[in-house]
């Protein structure tokens, strides 16, 4: 699993140990957190978890970069759409866990819906994106390269939704048949929530592989309240970490 984020994304092990492999932006930022156990379960598409991890891209030339390794390596892509706010391409690890990698538009651009941000899923201009300057050398992630959402399936879209507004003060940003978006500060979603394959599912439990944990660390101005309550569950099992640092939520 390291080798393949380390080869398809060029995250960096940062950190080492027999049950755990971190990994890295170029400048050092933990993005992902790998983790072995003994008798852990497949997770099933119905089961709530991880729907995707979405890693976002400094500028257009790097998704452009990232495609460009992709072909040459012969990644195997699952999809690539033009989502209005952003331009993204999908696939899978090894282990079958959704991974997004993407670059938001400039905020300029967005325009609302009339009760939100108005997000869509149209065919991604492959001929533009590849238009745009090659960078010399190998891939590698770039420095400033985050994890911008992560998108989660649960069984429950409303209880799950009134979780993460009344616990995390996340606002809904915009809304699919069956999924939700939900963001902080005006981001178009920092958690997304779906029940496409997924609905009325029980929650996950902690014997299944996939997803253990998510870390959401923001500055001062953190809409939660941490006293007492760095961790948490949603109504779907998902598992939160929670913790105040002099950096914006990434």
């Amino acid at each position: 699993m390291a080798r393949f984020y380390a080869d398809a994304l060029g995250l960096a092990v940062s950190a080492r140990t027999d049950t755990h492999i971190t990994l890295a932006a170029g400048d050092g930022t933990a993005l992902l957190d790998l983790r072995t156990g003994t008798g852990l379960k497949a997770a099933g598409q119905a089961t709530p978890g991880l729907f995707h991890t979405a890693f976002l891209l400094p500028e257009r030339r790097d998704l452009a970069d990232w495609v460009r390794h992709a072909r040459r390596t012969s990644l195997a892509i699952e999809g690539a759409s033009d989502h209005l706010v952003s331009e993204a391409i999908y696939l899978s690890d090894p282990e079958g866990n959704g991974i997004e990698i993407y670059v938001d538009r400039p905020r300029s651009s967005w325009k609302s819906d009339g009760t939100g941000v108005a997000m869509a899923t149209l065919p991604l201009d492959g001929a533009s994106l590849l238009a745009e300057p090659v960078t010399a050398g190998p891939w590698r992630f770039p420095d400033a390269g985050r994890i911008g959402h992560v998108h989660l399936k649960v069984g429950d879209l409303a209880a799950a939704e009134a979780f993460y507004r009344a616990e995390l003060g996340l606002y809904v940003m915009a809304r699919y048949p069956g999924a939700v978006f939900l963001g902080w500060g005006g981001y178009h979603h920092h958690i997304a929530l779906n029940v496409w394959a997924s609905k009325g599912a029980p929650a996950r439990t902690a014997d299944l592989a996939g997803l253990a944990e998510i870390a959401l660390t923001a500055d001062g101005t953190a809409p939660w309240a941490m006293t007492g309550r760095p961790d948490r569950t949603d109504p779907a099992g998902n598992r939160l970490v929670l913790s105040q640092a002099s950096a914006s939520i990434s």
